[in-house]
């Protein structure tokens, strides 16, 4: 959530700052700005509510553009509504300091009420002005020293980078709980929140632990550790399968990366299949240890759904009791895990706020953990046991799709290791089946598109949509009814197809849209008798299904595969049918209102 960009060197600073910003705009465009030193050391500061194209036309509309160091950030509101005023960057009263920041300061009101009774008047609403007003107030005249007594005052998170209107040829920055990078190239120092902002210009970046602080300057880069002490970083490299944003001719980066979802299942499965059989890595020491009695999936979102599909999968393969939790609710059953549990983590990020705390909380009670995330070096990535990325390369919708077929896919090679693990057996079938996922799924991409799009011209106008399934089946229906809801904004609800008769069908009304997916076969015969009881009540019918003889008037079918992989399957006709949604509603599908890419505040 949010995006910081940041800039020193011989290069002219603003248009690097809004070429990163744009980058970054999928973590945050309810408002932009950024702060830039002139030739003659003035600070000036611009700032525009909205997307980042009001940004661009004010900067060139002040024809203020000299000048290679600056600062930039793009906006998602926690603290105060989308405006001007509560728009980073954030300038102390004196005008000392002037400051971006992404994560949630906790304590805000505390030191807020603190600073106003000693006369200090601010000027938004927001947790960021605290920090800049807070380092006015401790100023030494060292902005490094300075760092060092303000920061142990702030509560919770924070990724910042800092102007010191003293120091024109520098940008001071700190990292705690949010991720932070930077980088030497041969025109001067980057600062960045993603690597999405760096690729353009280098693959090497130094990545920002806990606790520590550098400055930037055009002719180089320092680290510092909490004490101002000298720190020597090592670069890492950031991995070939990321690349920067480009829609490569698509209208959209979602619709872009639908069609990915082959090419990134497929480089995600080939090193965890090398010759057939199950092949986890380092992960392989974290399974070797004594049994595992239980394994608890947990995650966010669609993270969430993925985890409810491993659970039945573990299950199911394995014979190993397991559950699916919400990692936001997981305080509440911390008190089940314990150390012959296995915890594992879903994230695309490796940054989600609310995975990291349960995490964090399910290593307190000694279980083990192993992490199924995208970024290299994140935060969930090096603070669990063991790790398993994905290979989706850079997602740049808000709205997942390649991340959440990469994330099933290694569930899928977890769970049929596991059941190696208690068994001695590989599940043979299951595992020569996953090898041919990616040929599958691009099959069903192809035949998918029309009868997506018929659907959704034929639904788009509605205001309600329901979504049903069985066991897999139902997880699907939990992902395909965020998509629809979450880009479209039709609210869209999945149940589970057994309880309609249990409450839920007296939602449904003469013309209702009804989504049933019926994939897996063990369950077809009782979802046809769930769909025959909202059909009996007006329900306009839709169906995803894998049985050729089951012939509904609205219906996409799928191609015969291993009962255990519906999921992905199904979920590619939903994908696109909600952004097909979406495109007939005018929405702004890779942006959607009120969400962020990745959510690293609780």
């Amino acid at each position: 959530m949010c995006g910081i960009i940041g800039y020193a060197g011989v290069e002219k600073a603003v248009p690097l700052l809004l070429d990163g910003l744009e980058s970054l705009e999928y973590r945050g465009y309810d408002s932009a700005g950024l702060a830039l030193f002139t030739p003659a050391a003035e600070l000036l500061t611009l700032r525009a509510a909205g997307p980042l194209t009001a940004l661009r036309k004010k900067a060139w509309d002040s024809g203020k553009l000299e000048g290679g160091v600056g600062i930039g950030h793009t906006r998602w509101a926690t603290h105060g509504e989308p405006s001007e005023a509560n728009a980073h960057p954030h300038r102390s009263a004196g005008g000392k300091y002037t400051v971006v920041h992404n994560g949630i300061i906790e304590n805000y009101e505390t030191l807020r009420r603190e600073l106003e009774e000693e006369g200090l008047a601010f000027s938004s609403q927001t947790d960021t002005e605290v920090i800049a007003q807070l380092l006015e107030r401790v100023d030494t005249g060292d902005p490094l020293e300075t760092l060092r007594l303000a920061l142990p005052r702030l509560e919770g998170s924070y990724a910042l980078g800092i102007l010191y209107e003293r120091e024109p040829d520098c940008i001071y920055c700190a990292r705690k709980q949010s991720p932070l990078l930077a980088a030497v190239t041969e025109s001067g120092t980057l600062l960045a929140s993603d690597a999405a902002a760096l690729l353009p210009y280098t693959r090497t970046v130094f990545r920002f632990e806990d606790g520590e602080m550098a400055c930037l300057r055009k002719n180089g880069l320092r680290f510092f550790d909490s004490d101002g002490n000298d720190l020597d970083k090592t670069p890492a490299e950031l991995a070939r399968h990321v690349t920067a944003a480009d829609k490569s001719g698509y209208a959209h980066f979602m619709r872009k990366e639908i069609d990915e979802q082959p090419v990134t299942v497929r480089r995600t499965l080939e090193p965890l299949l090398p010759h057939g059989a199950v092949e986890l890595g380092a992960a392989e020491e974290l399974l070797a240890r004594e049994e595992i009695r239980h394994v608890l999936f947990l995650g966010c979102g669609s993270a969430y759904h993925v985890g409810a599909v491993g659970r039945l999968l573990v299950e199911e393969l394995a014979g190993i009791p397991a559950a699916v939790d919400l990692a936001s609710e997981f305080r509440g059953q911390a008190a089940l895990v314990d150390p012959r549990t296995l915890v594992v983590i879903i994230s695309q990020s490796g940054e989600t706020a609310d995975t990291l705390q349960a995490l964090r909380l399910a290593k307190e009670k000694g279980a083990r953990t192993l992490s199924v995330v995208n970024v290299e070096g994140s935060s969930i990535a090096i603070e669990s046991d063991s790790v398993i990325y994905t290979k989706a390369g850079l997602e740049v919708a808000v709205a997942t799709t390649k991340a959440y077929s990469t994330q099933l896919a290694v569930v899928y090679a977890l769970a049929a290791r596991l059941s190696e693990c208690r068994s001695g057996n590989e599940p043979r079938d299951f595992l020569h089946a996953l090898a041919a996922l990616p040929d599958l799924m691009e099959e069903v991409l192809r035949a998918s598109e029309a009868p997506a799009l018929a659907w959704a011209e034929e639904i788009y106008t509605a205001e309600h949509a329901f979504f049903i399934g069985r066991n897999l089946d139902y997880a699907a229906a939990m992902e395909a009814s965020l998509k629809l809801k979450e880009i479209s904004y039709i609210h869209a609800e999945a149940y589970a197809a057994g309880e309609l008769k249990h409450g839920t069908i007296s939602l449904i009304e003469r013309g209702t849209p009804v989504i049933s997916l019926c994939c897996r076969p063990e369950v077809v015969a009782r979802t046809k008798g769930s769909m025959e009881e909202v059909a009996a009540r007006g329900a306009k019918l839709f169906c995803v299904t894998t049985d050729a003889s089951f012939r509904p008037e609205r219906r996409i079918l799928l191609p015969k595969c291993h009962p255990l992989l519906v999921a992905s399957l199904a979920a590619l006709p939903m994908q696109l049918f909600a952004y097909h949604c979406a495109q007939l509603r005018g929405c702004a599908i890779d942006k959607p209102r009120n969400l962020a890419k990745s959510v690293t505040v609780e």
